[in-house]
């Protein structure tokens, strides 16, 4: 403020020294006044210099001048700056933020006051079936026209979440997405949507499981109650006694095949895959199932199967060995209960070119038909009902397989002629195969 005064006092006097050589005291009072409005315009030009820079907001090019008015350019200069990383900081914060939202797997629609569309995640997007660029400004009800979502919007009932079909879908494809909107700010809505169709067909999955397992075991807990019904309340021969015996063990024994095969299962999918430190020779895993194979055979077929080994069993593989074994049995005994007494069955190794090994199993059954062939692998599908419960099936076997199969990192193939037999076949990457001899085995 000195400088100020000091620079109208100068200029006062300057016009005032101009004046007074005219010999008149009035021109002395008017070059006074005259230095004075020029000083104030002056002063005007530089308040005005320094408000066009701050409207600007232009940190880095700021006014030249001096004095209060340097002084005053200095600090607004150091705020702007400090006003200018907050900006930037801020803006980084709402980047982060919005790559979070855009990272979701749940889809993110912010509308305004009168539903029209402000901002959207692609997943949003893509559920709903409209372009997150193009369509900002949009009323989403013209662009989400499902019949469910127009009630939803039009009763305002937000406490609860409305389903809708997603776009493009196709008999037996459908996908359903979940919608709920949050209304939030000055009438401002946020609508938030998730894919739930792989939650219900988990859901479906889970009634249909625990109704297959139900059915399962409330058949031979029928069979037996009735039995024991029978031998309380009639006085029966020896002969018949021991054979309702014999049928009571028979289908305990189904149950308890049963809850055996539920818990492989269970401990599969709940455990971490096998890693490559144990490695077994396929021979040896061969004999083990043949051996059983023969034995199922033996007691519940006449004439019995004849069963051979063929193949290459020179190799070693690694893994788990009772989980590859499981598997190899599961594969036979389908074959034994399937292809008619005194049929032929082969099982044996394989190596392929690739250095994967393949452990398959070919039979002279009656074959299964083509539809049949991708749902074989699915708990309690059965081709023939009938048949795999006559002969104690679970059918959870080849679920149990392709479980085992996933877990060494391997594939699973079927090939099947109705009327001519079929050949399952269990491979292993070459990462888990030797064809030469490996280090001792590890019990």
């Amino acid at each position: 403020m000195t400088q100020r005064a000091l620079e109208l006092l100068l200029l006062v006097a300057l016009g005032g020294v101009w004046g007074w050589a005219g010999d008149d005291p009035a021109w002395t009072f008017a070059g006074g006044l005259l230095g004075g409005l020029v000083w104030v315009l002056w002063d005007g030009l530089r308040a005005r210099r320094v408000l066009d820079w701050l409207n600007r907001a232009e940190a880095q090019r700021a006014p030249a001048l001096s004095g209060v008015w340097a002084e005053l350019v200095d600090r607004n200069r150091k705020l702007i700056k400090k006003l200018e990383k907050k900006a930037q900081s801020s803006d980084h914060r709402l980047e982060d933020f919005l790559s979070a939202i855009q990272a979701s797997p749940n889809g993110v629609v912010l509308l305004d006051a009168h539903g029209r569309i402000e901002w959207a995640n692609l997943t949003a997007a893509n559920q709903l079936g409209f372009d997150p660029q193009r369509d900002v400004g949009q009323y989403v009800r013209n662009l989400v026209r499902q019949p469910e979502f127009s009630q939803y919007l039009k009763h305002k009932d937000f406490e609860r979440e409305v389903q809708i079909e997603g776009p493009g879908a196709r008999a037996g494809q459908s996908t359903q997405i979940s919608v709920q909107i949050h209304p939030y700010g000055k009438k401002r809505r946020l609508m938030l949507t998730r894919d739930v169709t792989a939650v219900q067909l988990a859901e479906a999955m889970r009634r249909d499981f625990v109704a297959n397992v139900s059915h399962e075991i409330r058949t031979p807990l029928t069979v037996l109650s009735g039995f024991v019904e029978t031998m309380q309340t009639v006085p029966l021969e020896e002969s018949d006694r021991l054979r309702y015996l014999g049928l009571m063990s028979q289908q305990a024994q189904r149950m308890q095949t049963l809850v055996s095969d539920l818990l492989t299962l269970s401990r599969l999918e709940g455990s971490p895959a096998p890693g490559q430190g144990d490695w077994m020779p396929t021979q040896e895993l061969l004999r083990h199932v043949l051996q059983e194979a023969r034995g199922l055979s033996q007691a519940i077929a006449q004439p019995v199967h004849t069963i051979e080994s063929l193949g290459d069993d020179s190799a070693w593989v690694s893994g788990s060995k009772s989980e590859l074994l499981s598997a190899m049995s599961n594969l036979l005994s389908n074959a034994v209960r399937y292809t008619p007494p005194g049929g032929r069955i082969e099982a044996g190794w394989r190596l392929n070119a690739d250095g994967s090994a393949t452990f398959f199993v070919s039979d002279s059954g009656p074959g299964i038909a083509a539809e049949h062939l991708p749902r074989l692998t699915e708990r309690f599908y059965r081709v023939d009902r009938s048949r795999s419960r006559e002969t104690g099936g679970t059918g959870l076997g080849l679920a149990i397989v392709k479980h085992v199969v996933q877990r060494h990192g391997g594939g699973f193939d079927v090939q099947s002629v109705v009327g001519q037999g079929s050949t399952f076949a269990l491979i292993l990457p070459a990462v888990r195969v030797r064809q030469r001899e490996a280090p001792a085995l590890r019990e």
